[in-house]
């Protein structure tokens, strides 16, 4: 495993984490969940990454990932990162969702409680709000690291102007924004182009990115088939036109260029996210623990020529037509 240190902070992350959107919660059995985080630490990822509202139903996948900490992880607890977030609904009424002091502190509790821990690690903003001051947000969260309750906290899902101002908020607050979780991937380019990255590298604050294999659709799963059966379709993130062969041949020819490298294509896609320095982490969701170590394969080219970018490039921009 690769670690790598989160923008100015002392802590390193590795360079893939495993993050528990899908699949972990509901229905999942122990034995399922566990083989997935054991084979996962096993190989060196020690960040585990959650969310209040990860399941379905929301709650579950905090309260499976509990039941591996307290049967297979007991005495792993310092070697292990555990973030968690709240922002998303979680719960009826006006307080169960957004950036209010009320929800983030409320739903940092229940966390910790599906968790049956003390504290996390980090503790996100996962939204956003636009009708809660930033400064009752960022207060909120520097109030739960003064408390015990999270050592760091980051925000996800962040437009960069508000993630700048809402990092100088917590640097007035004297708690730090270690990190930022946006989504990025070859077909989604758009927080590079907003220049997320560079704000994250002046401000020294980390980032790491979630669905950088596109809900899958950059894996070999699809390479043959129909895309409409596909998690990003299910979960409406498939680009318009994807489902036509012209979208198909597209990701094909990214194939191409992964098999070239001496890697699947979503070994690739993998490497494309970590090549750029500011990013710290990326983080793979798996249904199965060999799916982890193709992942972590990864890693053993980072390396990208100036042509391969091009081409790369060039299919990615041709995707916003799809």
């Amino acid at each position: 495993m690769i670690y790598r240190r989160c923008g100015r902070s002392g802590l390193q992350l590795p360079a893939i984490s495993l993050g528990l959107w899908q699949g972990f919660g509901g229905s999942a059995s122990h034995e399922s969940v566990s083989a997935r985080c054991r084979r996962a630490f096993d190989l060196g990822i020690t960040h585990f990454d959650l969310a209040n509202n990860y399941g379905p139903p929301p709650g579950s996948a905090e309260a499976n990932f509990g039941e591996v900490l307290r049967r297979d992880f007991r005495t792993n607890r310092d070697e292990i990162l555990i973030s968690s977030k709240a922002g998303y609904h979680m719960w009826d009424g006006p307080y169960g969702s957004f950036g209010s002091r009320k929800h983030l502190i409320a739903s940092c509790d229940q966390s910790l409680a599906r968790l049956g821990l003390d504290y996390v690690d980090i503790f996100y903003s996962h939204r956003f709000d636009p009708d809660t001051p930033l400064e009752e947000t960022m207060g909120a969260l520097a109030h739960l690291v003064q408390s015990g309750k999270a050592l760091y906290v980051g925000l996800s899902n962040y437009p960069v102007a508000a993630a700048v101002r809402g990092a100088k908020l917590l640097q007035s607050e004297g708690t730090p924004c270690l990190i930022l979780q946006p989504r990025y991937s070859i077909l989604d380019q758009q927080v590079e182009k907003e220049g997320l990255f560079v704000a994250a590298a002046q401000n020294g604050i980390g980032t790491i990115c979630y669905s950088p294999l596109s809900q899958g659709l950059l894996s070999d799963r699809y390479l043959s088939g129909d895309l409409t059966a596909s998690r990003a379709s299910a979960t409406g993130r498939l680009a318009a036109g994807m489902e036509n062969e012209a979208g198909i041949e597209r990701l094909r020819a990214l194939a191409q260029i992964a098999e070239a490298r001496g890697q699947t294509l979503a070994q690739m896609a993998l490497a494309w996210v970590l090549r750029r320095p500011e990013v710290t982490s990326a983080l793979v969701g798996a249904s199965r623990p060999e799916q982890i170590e193709l992942s972590v394969g990864a890693l053993s080219r980072l390396d990208f020529g100036a042509d391969e970018l091009a081409a790369i490039d060039r299919l990615a921009f041709l995707a916003e037509d799809w």
